[in-house]
C-alpha cells in the first residue's frame, strides 16, 4: 500500500471526527422593549437550532435608563425557558457583563428520549431562595355605563 495514501486517510478521519465534536452557539439578541410577537418569532428560531444540536446564546442588550431594569431581563430570560421547557436546559444562567446580560441554553431531552421505567422520578425543584415574587395586581374595575342626557334643542324663532 502506498504510504502517503495511508496519511491521508489516517488525516481525513482525524479532521472528520474533529469536526463532528464540534457544537457551535447560536446567539440571539433581544432588548428589554422587543415585543412578545418579535420574541415568539425569536423563540421558534432558538428552538430549531436547540433540536438541530446547537447551543443557545440569548443576549439582552441595555441602552440609557433600560439598565435600571435588570429584574425585567430577568423575567423574561424565565419565560424564555419555561416556553422552551425540556427541549434547552440553561447551562449558564442569566448574568450582567457591562450593558448586556447572557445567558447560555443546550439542547435539552429528545423526543422520545424519556426516562426508563427503571430511573427513579426526579425530586420537585424547589423555588429559588433569591426569587422574587411577583406583585399581584388587582382586577381593574369595569368603566361605569354611560348615561347620555336628553339635548334640548332650542326652536328657531
Amino acid at each position: 500500500m502506498d504510504y502517503g495514501k495511508q496519511q491521508y486517510e489516517k488525516k481525513k478521519r482525524q479532521k472528520q471526527a474533529s469536526q463532528s465534536a464540534t457544537t457551535t452557539i447560536k446567539e440571539i439578541r433581544l432588548r428589554p422593549k422587543t415585543d412578545t410577537h418579535d420574541r415568539d418569532i425569536k423563540l421558534v428560531h432558538a428552538r430549531g437550532f436547540l433540536e438541530e444540536g446547537h447551543k443557545v446564546q440569548f443576549t439582552m442588550l441595555f441602552r440609557g435608563r433600560e439598565r435600571m431594569f435588570r429584574d425585567r431581563a430577568v423575567e423574561i430570560f424565565r419565560e424564555i425557558t419555561d416556553h422552551l421547557g425540556e427541549g434547552a436546559k440553561v447551562e449558564r444562567p442569566p448574568f450582567m457583563d457591562g450593558r448586556r446580560m447572557t445567558m447560555v441554553l443546550a439542547p435539552g431531552k429528545r423526543k422520545g428520549g424519556g426516562p426508563s421505567e427503571d430511573a427513579p422520578a426526579r425530586p420537585a425543584v424547589a423555588p429559588r431562595a433569591d426569587a422574587v415574587p411577583r406583585p399581584v395586581t388587582p382586577p381593574r374595575p369595569a368603566a361605569p355605563p354611560r348615561v347620555e342626557a336628553p339635548v334640548s334643542v332650542p326652536e328657531p324663532s
